[in-house]
């Protein structure tokens, strides 16, 4: 698992779910800051995420990420490379965040399997951490007691299940 920046800019598949999770705030301890690109607070609706996403800018443990022209066509490049291979389609939000991560140097939070993979798959130098790498996260600094108790109450509290991969890895780290 790469190391994560002291920013972050999250997609709306991660806030969604993450604001399911009660220990949510457990981001605001792994993260200086976490920028929100406008065109997923557009995509963003319905409550619990809504009304966390607001009082989490409101305190200003949340900014606001203007795109900017040079973020944008980053983003619709990085659009036509992904459908060019054998990947999820990364949409124009989360590719924003992906050249937002390349271009600040953010951890980008996704649930996104196509932005997730897109590092991989098209060789970009960014980091990118679902619900999962940000629990272990948590776990290696001490945040967490009990690493795998904490990931099932995420996939219990968020209806979130993660990969049998992940899980395998997960009892890996804490039989280390």
């Amino acid at each position: 698992m790469s190391r994560a920046s002291r920013e972050a800019v999250a997609d709306t598949s991660f806030l969604v779910d993450w604001t399911r999770y009660s220990r949510r705030d457990l981001l605001l301890e792994l993260f200086e800051v976490v920028h929100v690109p406008e065109s997923v607070l557009r995509e963003l609706k319905l409550p619990p995420a809504v009304d966390w996403v607001a009082e989490r800018l409101a305190s200003g443990a949340f900014a606001l990420f203007t795109e900017t022209p040079e973020i944008e066509g980053e983003a619709r490049r990085l659009m036509a490379l992904s459908r060019g291979r054998p990947l999820k389609r990364v949409d124009y939000p989360e590719a924003v965040c992906l050249a937002a991560g390349l271009r600040f140097g953010y951890t980008v939070l996704t649930e996104n399997g196509g932005a997730y993979f897109a590092p991989r798959v098209l060789g970009l130098n960014v980091t990118v951490w679902r619900a999962f790498e940000v629990i272990v996260e948590a776990w290696q600094r001490g945040l967490v007691e009990d690493l795998v108790g904490e990931l099932r109450r995420y996939e219990e509290e968020a209806l979130h299940l993660f990969r049998r991969r992940d899980w395998e890895h997960a009892w890996r780290l804490t039989r280390s």
